[in-house]
């Protein structure tokens, strides 16, 4: 091979050779193309005359001997004021004259003249093409659709010592926006940078602030699961072929043009002016959004409805942009005999509150107005939307459980997208939404022929047991479109594809590996920060009661959490990050979280956070709280909006959280809230104080992983896992997650029969709970509540004649056979009559139980705390690396009592000082610093008087001229806490805050006694 063949131009003329020959294209005339209009006038007028000669004969009685230049001005006009994309998609009228510049691919062949016109299309791919009249400027490929440039490629080749990096760098410094060819939204629609090896792209020229979007097949290539970039071919084509051959063909251009591009508009008012900002976005495809539509669309195609397909996007991947996409595909798609292949598509998340960016989304993509229903009032909207064949339905899953029974399915097929598949689409929810869809009639009819029976009788079809039944497992009626960052085991086995092997996986994947790689998202392992708190318990009292081993360890552990000097420790270590590193990043707009272990800890955490900040005077930091219903501590009650409004003064509700966070302040403190589906970019710094695991971890570390102007990295400051367990956690999601082996139905049996095992209720009970329900739907239900709860009564005293273990160990294994059962029942139809009505009675049995506190016995008074002692552990990256295998396959063990094991107290403390324990210094001791506020609290009397009084200023003065005489006079007694305070800087500062409040709540205490 000479060098002559390995110049840029043989790439090109390669691309070009395959585009004209095989992608319906033909080579274009550079100099046919009018620069200042930039347009080839010759071919779009060409195109019009021959693929609508009735409206263009009109147009010439209309505009005598100037009906080409009056055509060609009215387009230029329709586009500046609209868009090109605009006009594509619905022409232009002149004097009354109605005009396409394009034809679409028509969904079915039953209108030849539909396909004739589509035909008509001409498309080019012009070389070297000179653009502007300013400059002899040229792209190296422009593609014109109908003469109008819609697609230009600028082309590197590594081997004269260029990449694409360098055709990005051209097209910002050497590509002009204000060139009409460039022109945003009006001219050229998205501009590619390409070598063999990587694409890159952009839609909108802002010199050296354009933003290019990789194209790469990444993750999606050549059947491959992995990270950015592109497989090489195995054919010894260029690896990035599949853009001229898949994507840019005549086919894949018009449909990319008609259904995927689209014009997102965001308008943002400002608070302060009230002034509204109005932001325009083309947006185009990433490749696996491309990609996803075309298998998924092919396999419907080729396998008709009843199918299941579980997409893996990561976060960052845009995925209400390909929900959108693909619910507007899925509604106008025929099969090969051109038969409608679903009546409605119903996109379902499992938020209370409907998803208001996805709703927004899917209502913008629409071309067609009133295709889109948002169900946002009642389900009755719902039944209706259903009924009558809306085209697409934007609702959440807990509507159908209302309104199952009043949907007229017939054999209708549907279409069902859901957000985020969580383990509440294995529950009664989504239950009820299938026994509302599925084409019960059929699946009834389909077990008689099994039975021996020609039909399935009246008594079955009004049955709603047995319309529950046939509700179970697949039917071909319903195909599910899953997405999901993180599938979990139930998923997988749910949504996923079965391989040769056995195993299940998803249908796509875009990966998390990708998505980092190609900087959609942050790595959120990079810099973490992990702390281990030391502490050594002792008990008090003569006494050394026994104890069930489990609970009173867990009992003890929360004490220690709970302890004021572990918050108040861990707050100052805090505060002082929070200060030192997050307050400076992002300009200043950096946010944190701290995810607490339980609501109790989250309000202790909201008031110490609040005394040192107080204290300190840090008016730089504002924190809020977050958590659902009413905690209480000695004595006291606490609801979110009331600590809140204590602690800032004003009144602030549950909904302006979200967005005051993003605004004003700067530390949100959380209890089982925000940790999924919270998107808020400026989070930066993530505090945790709760064990993680799973996907637990993977999803709420990922609240930090949002890309925004000024973001360069995270932070994340550990106090309770090791780097070791998060690695664990992450490693199934970053590249595919794969479950093992399918769940074996049989399993529901096996935890039945150790539930039996229990002997708190009889066969005769249950099948006595059986006959209580109301099975006809025409019958009402107030007696058969009363009977049911009669049912119940006995069985719910037997239980709590239980052991505390034993009742615990019951009631977990009641939950888990519920939630299997409801899960099996997604997979499988069973039509078990019996074991449906035992699931029925276990879920009614596990609500009638009556809710016990934790479990944990009281300590406190008989235990505290000795020393304690906060050390970092470890700091700086955890490598993301991929699970060397699989999700294990799903297993049903449980339901049986395990062995008890008791203890006394001092037994269990031992073990957990042993654990948790090291070499501790006088100065871990806790009381050493109860001793120094005893010591401060007597300096003056003063303090004493002022102790009672509302006058805090006069106070902290008083106390801060004192602080140092009480502390030197402690230090007299201490030797280790007097060298500790003059070695360490700023140690007495330290004290001081710590202590403020300590002092002054002792003397109060005095005071409110004397």
């Amino acid at each position: 091979m000479s060098g002559d063949n390995l110049k840029e131009r043989n790439f090109e003329d390669d691309i070009c050779r395959w585009l004209c020959e095989h992608g319906g294209y033909a080579a274009g005339t550079p100099e046919h193309f009018d620069r200042s209009l930039a347009l080839d006038t010759a071919t779009l007028l060409d195109f019009v005359k021959t693929s609508q000669p009735k409206a263009w004969h009109r147009h010439e009685r209309n505009c005598p001997g100037k009906a080409d230049q009056v055509f060609i001005d009215r387009f230029c006009k329709e586009v500046r004021v609209t868009s090109l994309l605009d006009v594509l998609r619905n022409g232009f009228s002149i004097l009354g004259v109605k005009f396409r510049v394009v034809f679409w691919q028509p969904e079915t062949g039953l209108n030849p003249e539909s396909l004739r016109q589509y035909k008509a299309n001409i498309l080019h791919c012009t070389r070297q093409l000179r653009y502007t009249p300013s400059s002899e400027n040229s792209v190296d490929v422009a593609l014109l659709l109908n003469g109008i440039p819609l697609v230009c490629l600028e082309l590197k080749n590594p081997l004269t010592g260029q990449n694409v990096d360098d055709a990005v760098r051209q097209f910002r410094q050497d590509r002009s926006p204000n060139d009409l060819f460039f022109s945003f939204k009006r001219r050229v629609l998205v501009c590619f940078a390409v070598d063999p090896y990587h694409v890159r792209m952009t839609t909108r020229l802002a010199g050296e602030q354009t933003f290019f979007l990789p194209f790469d097949q990444g993750s999606n290539g050549a059947g491959e699961v992995g990270g950015a970039g592109n497989p090489q071919p195995r054919n010894g084509d260029y690896a990035t072929a599949y853009l001229w051959k898949q994507v840019l063909n005549r086919d894949a251009l018009l449909e990319l043009l008609q259904k995927f591009l689209h014009l997102e508009v965001k308008e943002e008012k400002d608070p302060k002016t009230g002034k509204v900002d109005r932001k325009e976005t083309l947006i185009f495809p990433r490749y696996h959004q491309w990609d996803v539509l075309h298998k998924v669309l092919a396999d419907v195609r080729e396998k008709g409805p009843g199918q299941n397909y579980l997409i893996q996007h990561s976060a960052g991947s845009g995925k209400s942009n390909s929900i959108a996409w693909l619910a507007h595909r899925l509604t106008g798609l025929h099969d090969a005999q051109d038969r409608k292949i679903f009546q409605s598509v119903i996109v379902v998340t499992d938020r209370r509150v409907l998803d208001r960016q996805l709703q927004g989304t899917i209502r913008q993509f629409e071309q067609v107005e009133g295709l889109v229903q948002t169900i946002d009032k009642n389900s009755a909207q719902l039944r209706d939307a259903i009924n009558e064949g809306a085209a697409i339905i934007v609702t959440t899953l807990q509507k159908f459980p209302v309104i199952f029974k009043e949907v007229e399915h017939g054999s209708r097929n549907f279409a069902v997208i859901v957000d985020e598949a969580h383990s509440s689409q294995t529950g009664r929810a989504a239950l009820k939404l299938k026994t509302a869809l599925a084409d019960t009639e059929a699946a009834l009819n389909e077990y008689a022929r099994l039975e021996g029976e020609e039909e399935a009788g009246e008594e079955r079809r009004q049955d709603e047991i047995w319309q529950e039944l046939a509700a179970q497992g697949r039917h071909r009626n319903l195909s599910f479109f899953a997405f999901t960052a993180t599938p979990k085991d139930k998923t997988l086995n749910l949504f996923g594809r079965q391989q040769a092997d056995g195993s299940y996986r998803a249908f796509h994947i875009y990966s998390m590996r990708q998505a980092i790689e190609e900087h959609f998202i942050l790595d959120v392992l990079r810099n973490y920060t992990t702390y281990r708190a030391y502490f050594r318990l002792v008990c008090k009292g003569a006494e050394d009661p026994r104890y069930a081993t489990s609970a009173a360890a867990r009992a003890a552990m929360r004490f220690e959490s709970l302890h004021p000097h572990n918050i108040a420790q861990k707050t100052a270590v805090m505060l002082d990050h929070f200060r030192s590193v997050t307050a400076r990043k992002m300009g200043g707009r950096a946010r944190a979280m701290l995810v607490t272990a339980s609501r109790l800890h989250a309000v202790r955490y909201m008031l110490e956070f609040d005394r040192q900040i107080r204290e300190s005077g840090m008016s730089d930091v504002r924190a809020l709280v977050a958590f659902s219903g009413e905690v209480k501590d000695t004595g006291a009650s606490y609801t979110e909006e009331g600590l809140n409004e204590a602690t800032h003064g004003r009144k602030i509700s549950e909904r302006e959280v979200p967005d005051l966070f993003a605004k004003e302040f700067n530390i949100l403190i959380v209890a089982e809230k925000y940790q999924t589906g919270f998107d808020e970019p400026q989070l930066h710094t993530m505090f945790v104080d709760k064990p993680l695991s799973g996907v637990k971890a993977v999803q709420t570390l990922s609240r930090l992983n949002r890309t925004a102007p000024g973001k360069e990295d995270t932070f994340v400051l550990d106090f309770v896992n090791s780097a070791e367990d998060i690695q664990k956690s992450f490693a199934p999601f970053y590249e595919a997650t794969v479950l093992e082996e399918e769940t074996d139905p049989n399993l529901v049996y096996d935890i039945r029969h150790r539930l039996d095992a229990w002997q708190v209720y009889t066969p005769t009970q249950v099948a006595d709970f059986g006959a209580t329900l109301n099975r006809k739907p025409q019958v009402r239900e107030g007696s058969a509540l009363s009977a049911a709860t009669a049912t119940l009564k006995p069985i719910v005293e037997n239980v709590s004649r239980l052991e505390e273990e034993e009742r615990r160990a019951f009631r977990t294994g009641l939950a888990r056979f519920v939630r299997l059962y409801n899960f099996v029942t997604q997979i499988c139809r069973m039509f078990d009559e019996d074991m449906h009505v035992y699931a029925l009675f276990a879920k009614s049995l596990a609500t009638a139980l009556p809710t016990e506190a934790e479990g944990l016995p009281d300590l406190d008074g008989q235990i505290d705390l000795e020393y304690y002692k906060l050390t970092k552990t470890g700091e700086g990256s955890i490598e993301l690396v991929p699970a060397e295998t699989g999700f294990p396959g799903i297993k049903g063990d449980s339901g049986a009592a395990g062995e008890k094991d008791f203890a006394t107290l001092s037994d269990i403390v031992q073990k957990i000082n042993q654990r948790f324990g090291t070499q501790f210094d006088p100065n871990d001791q806790v009381h050493t610093l109860r001793q120094i506020a005893d010591h401060v609290a007597a300096s003056d009397h003063r303090l004493a008087d002022l102790a009672g009084e509302d006058d805090t200023g006069t106070w902290n003065m008083v106390y801060d001229s004192v602080f140092a005489n009480g502390v030197a006079e402690a230090a007299l007694n201490n030797a280790a806490f007097f060298e500790l305070i003059n070695k360490t800087p700023d140690a007495l500062d330290f004290l001081k805050g710590q202590l403020r409040e300590t002092v002054r709540e002792k003397l109060r205490g005095i005071h409110e006694h004397s």
